[in-house]
Protein backbone atom coordinates (compact mmCIF):
# COMPACT_ATOMS: atom_id res chain seq x y z
CA UNK A 1 0.00 0.00 0.00
CA UNK A 2 1.23 3.63 -1.00
CA UNK A 3 -0.15 6.33 0.87
CA UNK A 4 0.25 9.27 -1.30
CA UNK A 5 0.31 13.46 0.06
CA UNK A 6 1.00 16.25 -1.77
CA UNK A 7 4.47 17.57 -2.13
CA UNK A 8 3.47 20.48 -0.33
CA UNK A 9 3.18 18.50 2.60
CA UNK A 10 6.69 17.66 2.81
CA UNK A 11 6.43 14.32 4.78
CA UNK A 12 10.62 14.38 4.73
CA UNK A 13 9.94 17.35 7.23
CA UNK A 14 7.17 16.03 9.19
CA UNK A 15 9.25 12.68 10.03
CA UNK A 16 12.16 15.30 11.29
CA UNK A 17 9.79 17.07 13.27
CA UNK A 18 8.19 14.02 14.83
CA UNK A 19 11.57 12.53 15.65
CA UNK A 20 12.36 15.89 16.84
CA UNK A 21 9.05 15.60 19.27
CA UNK A 22 7.53 18.68 17.61
CA UNK A 23 4.67 16.99 15.84
CA UNK A 24 2.01 13.97 16.52
CA UNK A 25 2.88 10.66 14.05
CA UNK A 26 5.54 9.45 11.93
CA UNK A 27 3.21 9.96 9.14
CA UNK A 28 0.42 12.75 9.09
CA UNK A 29 -2.49 11.65 10.79
CA UNK A 30 -0.76 8.99 12.27
CA UNK A 31 -1.56 6.65 9.42
CA UNK A 32 1.89 4.85 10.03
CA UNK A 33 0.54 2.82 11.67
CA UNK A 34 -1.14 1.47 8.55
CA UNK A 35 1.57 -0.63 8.68
CA UNK A 36 -0.17 -2.98 11.45
CA UNK A 37 -1.83 -4.31 8.48
CA UNK A 38 0.20 -4.07 5.72
CA UNK A 39 4.29 -4.01 7.26
CA UNK A 40 5.06 -3.04 4.02
CA UNK A 41 2.80 0.29 3.43
CA UNK A 42 5.14 3.19 2.71
CA UNK A 43 4.44 6.76 2.20
CA UNK A 44 5.08 9.01 -0.78
CA UNK A 45 4.62 12.75 -2.27
CA UNK A 46 3.11 13.25 -5.42
CA UNK A 47 3.00 16.54 -7.62
CA UNK A 48 0.73 18.65 -9.41
CA UNK A 49 0.60 16.85 -12.45
CA UNK A 50 2.43 18.49 -15.61
CA UNK A 51 0.54 19.28 -18.80
CA UNK A 52 1.53 16.10 -20.92
CA UNK A 53 0.03 14.07 -17.71
CA UNK A 54 -3.40 15.72 -18.31
CA UNK A 55 -3.52 15.47 -22.20
CA UNK A 56 -2.55 11.63 -22.19
CA UNK A 57 -5.22 10.81 -19.27
CA UNK A 58 -7.72 12.76 -21.57
CA UNK A 59 -6.55 10.36 -24.39
CA UNK A 60 -6.37 7.48 -22.45
CA UNK A 61 -7.89 7.82 -19.02
CA UNK A 62 -7.18 5.35 -16.56
CA UNK A 63 -9.41 4.12 -13.92
CA UNK A 64 -9.02 2.14 -10.76
CA UNK A 65 -10.10 -1.53 -10.80
CA UNK A 66 -13.17 -2.39 -9.28
CA UNK A 67 -13.96 -5.89 -10.12
CA UNK A 68 -12.90 -7.41 -6.53
CA UNK A 69 -9.83 -9.11 -7.28
CA UNK A 70 -7.32 -8.73 -4.28
CA UNK A 71 -3.80 -6.86 -5.89
CA UNK A 72 -1.21 -5.69 -3.54
CA UNK A 73 -1.07 -2.32 -5.66
CA UNK A 74 -3.00 0.06 -4.16
CA UNK A 75 -2.59 3.80 -3.84
CA UNK A 76 -4.40 5.78 -0.95
CA UNK A 77 -4.70 9.52 -0.85
CA UNK A 78 -5.88 11.54 1.80
CA UNK A 79 -8.47 14.28 0.18
CA UNK A 80 -9.65 14.84 -3.44
CA UNK A 81 -7.14 16.86 -4.18
CA UNK A 82 -4.28 14.21 -3.91
CA UNK A 83 -6.47 11.17 -5.75
CA UNK A 84 -6.28 14.18 -8.84
CA UNK A 85 -2.96 14.15 -8.50
CA UNK A 86 -2.31 10.17 -7.89
CA UNK A 87 -4.89 8.81 -11.08
CA UNK A 88 -2.75 11.58 -13.42
CA UNK A 89 1.04 11.22 -12.42
CA UNK A 90 1.18 7.96 -9.69
CA UNK A 91 -1.73 5.71 -10.74
CA UNK A 92 -2.44 2.22 -8.61
CA UNK A 93 -4.35 -0.28 -9.62
CA UNK A 94 -6.82 -0.12 -6.65
CA UNK A 95 -7.09 3.77 -5.64
CA UNK A 96 -8.92 5.11 -2.98
CA UNK A 97 -9.25 8.39 -1.66
CA UNK A 98 -11.19 10.54 0.96
CA UNK A 99 -13.27 13.28 0.71
CA UNK A 100 -13.41 16.40 2.32
CA UNK A 101 -14.16 19.65 0.45
CA UNK A 102 -16.25 18.49 -2.78
CA UNK A 103 -19.70 17.99 -1.32
CA UNK A 104 -19.70 20.97 0.14
CA UNK A 105 -18.69 22.43 -3.10
CA UNK A 106 -21.63 21.42 -4.70
CA UNK A 107 -23.99 21.71 -2.00
CA UNK A 108 -23.43 25.46 -2.51
CA UNK A 109 -23.64 25.70 -6.20
CA UNK A 110 -19.89 26.27 -6.84
CA UNK A 111 -17.60 24.94 -9.39
CA UNK A 112 -16.14 21.93 -9.11
CA UNK A 113 -14.18 21.08 -12.20
CA UNK A 114 -13.82 17.38 -13.42
CA UNK A 115 -13.54 15.99 -9.77
CA UNK A 116 -16.83 14.04 -10.25
CA UNK A 117 -14.71 11.84 -13.12
CA UNK A 118 -12.05 11.71 -10.87
CA UNK A 119 -13.70 10.29 -7.64
CA UNK A 120 -16.15 8.37 -10.53
CA UNK A 121 -12.85 6.63 -11.32
CA UNK A 122 -11.72 5.39 -8.03
CA UNK A 123 -12.62 2.02 -6.41
CA UNK A 124 -13.55 3.20 -3.20
CA UNK A 125 -14.25 6.70 -1.41
CA UNK A 126 -14.46 7.69 2.36
CA UNK A 127 -15.40 10.18 4.78
CA UNK A 128 -14.92 11.11 8.21
CA UNK A 129 -18.21 12.90 8.53
CA UNK A 130 -21.40 11.27 8.47
CA UNK A 131 -22.60 14.13 6.66
CA UNK A 132 -21.18 13.60 3.75
CA UNK A 133 -22.26 9.63 3.11
CA UNK A 134 -25.58 10.77 1.37
CA UNK A 135 -24.55 13.89 -1.05
CA UNK A 136 -21.33 12.09 -1.78
CA UNK A 137 -23.26 9.19 -3.03
CA UNK A 138 -25.27 11.74 -4.90
CA UNK A 139 -22.59 13.37 -6.59
CA UNK A 140 -20.54 10.20 -7.97
CA UNK A 141 -23.89 8.45 -8.79
CA UNK A 142 -25.40 5.17 -8.04
CA UNK A 143 -22.88 3.20 -10.24
CA UNK A 144 -20.16 5.09 -8.62
CA UNK A 145 -17.51 3.66 -6.37
CA UNK A 146 -18.66 2.63 -2.72
CA UNK A 147 -18.96 5.51 -0.30
CA UNK A 148 -17.80 4.26 3.58
CA UNK A 149 -17.84 6.51 6.80
CA UNK A 150 -15.79 5.95 9.71
CA UNK A 151 -14.95 8.53 12.37
CA UNK A 152 -11.01 10.81 12.34
CA UNK A 153 -8.50 10.08 15.35
CA UNK A 154 -5.84 11.48 17.28
CA UNK A 155 -2.84 10.98 18.72
CA UNK A 156 -3.90 10.47 22.10
CA UNK A 157 0.26 10.06 23.53
CA UNK A 158 1.09 13.40 22.16
CA UNK A 159 -2.21 15.54 23.37
CA UNK A 160 -2.05 14.02 26.56
CA UNK A 161 -4.60 14.31 29.10
CA UNK A 162 -2.51 17.27 31.68
CA UNK A 163 -3.71 18.82 34.97
CA UNK A 164 -6.51 21.24 35.16
CA UNK A 165 -5.05 24.96 34.74
CA UNK A 166 -4.83 27.51 37.77
CA UNK A 167 -5.85 30.36 36.01
CA UNK A 168 -9.60 30.14 33.83
CA UNK A 169 -8.51 30.38 29.77
CA UNK A 170 -11.09 30.14 26.55
CA UNK A 171 -9.14 28.62 23.46
CA UNK A 172 -10.20 28.65 19.83
CA UNK A 173 -8.10 27.20 17.17
CA UNK A 174 -8.13 27.13 13.83
CA UNK A 175 -8.80 29.12 10.46
CA UNK A 176 -9.87 26.69 7.51
CA UNK A 177 -12.25 28.05 4.87
CA UNK A 178 -15.67 26.85 7.22
CA UNK A 179 -14.58 29.04 10.54
CA UNK A 180 -17.00 31.71 11.87
CA UNK A 181 -14.87 33.87 12.81
CA UNK A 182 -17.27 36.79 13.20
CA UNK A 183 -19.49 34.48 15.43
CA UNK A 184 -16.57 33.62 17.68
CA UNK A 185 -15.65 36.97 18.40
CA UNK A 186 -19.27 37.68 18.84
CA UNK A 187 -19.05 34.90 21.55
CA UNK A 188 -16.11 36.23 23.12
CA UNK A 189 -16.89 39.69 23.25
CA UNK A 190 -20.08 38.37 25.37
CA UNK A 191 -17.71 36.16 27.53
CA UNK A 192 -15.10 39.14 28.31
CA UNK A 193 -18.19 41.51 29.48
CA UNK A 194 -19.74 38.66 31.38
CA UNK A 195 -15.86 37.67 32.59
CA UNK A 196 -13.32 39.82 32.37
CA UNK A 197 -10.84 38.03 34.81
CA UNK A 198 -11.29 35.22 31.75
CA UNK A 199 -7.83 35.29 29.46
CA UNK A 200 -9.43 34.95 26.13
CA UNK A 201 -6.79 33.39 23.29
CA UNK A 202 -7.51 32.76 19.73
CA UNK A 203 -5.28 31.41 16.61
CA UNK A 204 -6.99 32.50 13.49
CA UNK A 205 -6.40 33.26 9.81
CA UNK A 206 -8.86 35.86 9.98
CA UNK A 207 -7.95 39.75 9.84
CA UNK A 208 -10.85 41.07 11.08
CA UNK A 209 -9.93 43.03 14.67
CA UNK A 210 -10.39 41.12 17.86
CA UNK A 211 -13.13 42.51 20.38
CA UNK A 212 -11.22 43.97 23.79
CA UNK A 213 -9.61 41.19 25.72
CA UNK A 214 -9.28 38.43 22.91
CA UNK A 215 -5.16 37.71 22.30
CA UNK A 216 -4.36 36.73 18.78
CA UNK A 217 -2.00 34.65 18.67
CA UNK A 218 -0.25 33.54 15.06
CA UNK A 219 0.44 30.39 13.57
CA UNK A 220 2.01 27.56 15.75
CA UNK A 221 3.30 24.54 15.91
CA UNK A 222 1.99 21.14 17.19
CA UNK A 223 3.93 21.18 20.13
CA UNK A 224 2.99 25.07 21.23
CA UNK A 225 -0.60 23.97 20.92
CA UNK A 226 -0.32 21.06 22.83
CA UNK A 227 0.76 23.49 25.27
CA UNK A 228 -1.75 25.87 24.87
CA UNK A 229 -4.47 23.00 25.12
CA UNK A 230 -3.03 22.66 28.51
CA UNK A 231 -3.67 25.96 29.70
CA UNK A 232 -7.16 25.78 28.88
CA UNK A 233 -10.30 25.48 30.81
CA UNK A 234 -12.83 25.61 27.82
CA UNK A 235 -12.10 25.26 24.11
CA UNK A 236 -14.53 26.88 21.72
CA UNK A 237 -14.96 26.55 18.06
CA UNK A 238 -17.29 28.53 15.79
CA UNK A 239 -17.78 27.62 12.36
CA UNK A 240 -20.22 28.05 9.62
CA UNK A 241 -22.80 25.31 7.78
CA UNK A 242 -20.63 22.84 6.46
CA UNK A 243 -20.96 18.84 5.80
CA UNK A 244 -17.50 17.84 6.36
CA UNK A 245 -17.81 18.69 10.46
CA UNK A 246 -15.01 21.69 10.41
CA UNK A 247 -13.28 21.79 13.55
CA UNK A 248 -13.23 17.88 14.50
CA UNK A 249 -9.84 17.94 14.74
CA UNK A 250 -9.19 20.78 17.42
CA UNK A 251 -12.33 19.39 19.55
CA UNK A 252 -10.15 16.21 19.74
CA UNK A 253 -7.45 17.70 20.28
CA UNK A 254 -8.94 19.41 23.02
CA UNK A 255 -10.81 16.28 24.38
CA UNK A 256 -7.92 14.09 24.10
CA UNK A 257 -5.77 17.01 26.59
CA UNK A 258 -8.70 16.55 28.95
CA UNK A 259 -10.93 19.75 28.32
CA UNK A 260 -14.59 20.83 27.56
CA UNK A 261 -15.37 21.56 23.85
CA UNK A 262 -17.88 24.49 22.85
CA UNK A 263 -18.60 24.36 19.27
CA UNK A 264 -21.38 24.92 16.63
CA UNK A 265 -23.18 21.74 15.70
CA UNK A 266 -22.81 20.68 11.92
CA UNK A 267 -23.97 17.97 10.38
CA UNK A 268 -21.66 14.82 11.26
CA UNK A 269 -19.97 16.89 14.75
CA UNK A 270 -22.30 14.69 16.65
CA UNK A 271 -20.00 11.83 16.38
CA UNK A 272 -17.09 14.05 17.68
CA UNK A 273 -18.39 16.17 20.04
CA UNK A 274 -21.11 14.63 22.42
CA UNK A 275 -23.79 17.07 24.03
CA UNK A 276 -23.87 17.15 27.34
CA UNK A 277 -21.30 14.62 27.84
CA UNK A 278 -18.08 15.64 26.12
CA UNK A 279 -19.28 19.27 25.41
CA UNK A 280 -21.86 21.56 24.38
CA UNK A 281 -23.35 22.43 20.88
CA UNK A 282 -25.14 25.77 19.50
CA UNK A 283 -26.79 26.28 16.21
CA UNK A 284 -24.81 27.84 13.31
CA UNK A 285 -24.35 31.67 14.39
CA UNK A 286 -25.73 31.61 17.36
CA UNK A 287 -23.02 33.83 19.42
CA UNK A 288 -25.77 34.18 22.15
CA UNK A 289 -25.89 30.34 22.29
CA UNK A 290 -22.03 29.93 22.56
CA UNK A 291 -21.42 32.56 24.77
CA UNK A 292 -23.72 30.78 27.38
CA UNK A 293 -22.29 27.37 26.94
CA UNK A 294 -19.15 28.88 27.63
CA UNK A 295 -19.86 30.83 30.70
CA UNK A 296 -21.97 28.16 32.04
CA UNK A 297 -18.42 25.74 31.87
CA UNK A 298 -16.31 28.49 33.29
CA UNK A 299 -18.62 29.09 36.19
CA UNK A 300 -19.09 25.15 37.03
CA UNK A 301 -15.78 24.18 36.92
CA UNK A 302 -16.82 20.47 38.45
CA UNK A 303 -18.80 19.98 35.03
CA UNK A 304 -16.05 21.28 33.37
CA UNK A 305 -13.74 18.80 34.42
CA UNK A 306 -16.07 15.88 33.97
CA UNK A 307 -17.06 16.96 30.24
CA UNK A 308 -13.24 16.53 30.14
CA UNK A 309 -12.51 13.30 31.67
CA UNK A 310 -15.34 11.75 29.99
CA UNK A 311 -13.48 13.48 26.12
CA UNK A 312 -10.20 12.13 27.30
CA UNK A 313 -12.41 8.69 27.44
CA UNK A 314 -14.24 8.75 24.39
CA UNK A 315 -10.93 9.56 22.74
CA UNK A 316 -9.19 6.42 24.30
CA UNK A 317 -11.89 4.25 23.19
CA UNK A 318 -12.63 4.97 19.81
CA UNK A 319 -11.42 8.17 18.65
CA UNK A 320 -7.17 7.57 18.55
CA UNK A 321 -4.78 7.73 14.87
CA UNK A 322 -5.10 3.94 15.26
CA UNK A 323 -8.98 3.64 15.30
CA UNK A 324 -8.16 5.53 12.36
CA UNK A 325 -5.52 3.75 11.04
CA UNK A 326 -7.35 0.09 11.57
CA UNK A 327 -11.03 1.81 9.83
CA UNK A 328 -9.14 2.49 7.01
CA UNK A 329 -7.18 -0.57 6.38
CA UNK A 330 -10.05 -2.50 6.44
CA UNK A 331 -11.77 0.17 4.05
CA UNK A 332 -9.32 -0.76 1.00
CA UNK A 333 -9.00 -4.40 2.18
CA UNK A 334 -5.82 -4.52 4.12
CA UNK A 335 -6.74 -5.71 7.44
CA UNK A 336 -4.00 -7.82 9.66
CA UNK A 337 -3.00 -11.52 7.86
CA UNK A 338 -3.86 -10.07 4.05
CA UNK A 339 -1.04 -7.40 3.75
Amino acid sequence: MEVLFATERDVTGWAADHAAGLRPGLWPYGLEALRDADPEARIASVAEPGRLQVLRDRVAPRRASSSGVPSSDVGVAWDENVARRMLLARPHERMYTGVIWVTDRVERGQDVGRMRDVLRRMSGLWVISRGQVEPLRRFVGEDGPPVGFFTFGVDEDFFAARPWPTRPMVLSIGGDRDRDPATLFATLERVHAERPDVELVVQTTSDAAPPQGVTVVPHVSHRELAELYARASVVAVATRDNLHASGMTVSLEAMATGRPVVMTNTPGIEDYVEHERTGLLAPVGDSSALAGHVLRLLGDEAEARAFGAAGRALVEERLTTRHLAASLAEFVGAEPGRG
